[in-house]
């Protein structure tokens, strides 16, 4: 029996399948870093909100939107020593929001979330809003980078094109 579990405790680990079932567990894993983190949401549902979901309930849901999983990156990542930053797109197609990590210099992207790609950027607005919007196959408006502290926004600066 006790060789089953190891095997089958070696077989996730192997695979590198994690998951995230509450906020205690991302602040408390130690080996947390943002390559680490996007992982935890691989198979996350999206669903679009009107407004921001609690990181709890993000979490016990499974699903929610690039605005959810953005600020509790933030948020988390903050916690680990990382420096970050929401960033909000806004384009022809419509916003989009993912969150910078200066030492990565990369941002994290719900919609790469699957394949737990980081998207390398020099971490200008312009460099985050072109890419953002390409992969959107449109075009950015207005870029505006945030700090989130206690899970309020505090506006830095924002970018026009």
């Amino acid at each position: 029996m006790l060789a089953r579990v190891l095997f089958f405790s070696f077989l996730l680990l192997a695979t590198n399948v994690v998951r995230a079932v509450t906020l205690e567990e991302l602040r408390d894993d130690p080996q947390l870093t943002p390559k680490r983190f996007i992982e935890y949401f691989s198979d996350f549902s999206f669903k679009l909100g009107e407004k921001q979901q609690p990181p709890a309930d993000f979490l016990a849901n499974r699903c929610g939107d690039c605005d959810d999983f953005a600020t509790l990156a933030s948020d988390i990542l903050n916690g680990k020593g990382y420096e970050t930053h929401v960033i909000v797109v806004s384009m022809d197609a419509g916003v989009h929001v993912v969150c910078y990590v200066t030492q990565e210099k990369a941002y994290l992207d719900y919609n790469n979330r699957a394949s737990h790609l980081l998207v390398a950027s020099d971490g200008s607005l312009t460099d985050i809003g072109e890419k953002v919007a390409a992969s959107f196959h449109s075009t950015w408006r207005t870029a505006s980078e945030f700090q989130v502290a206690n899970g309020v926004r505090h506006c830095l600066r924002t970018e026009l094109r």
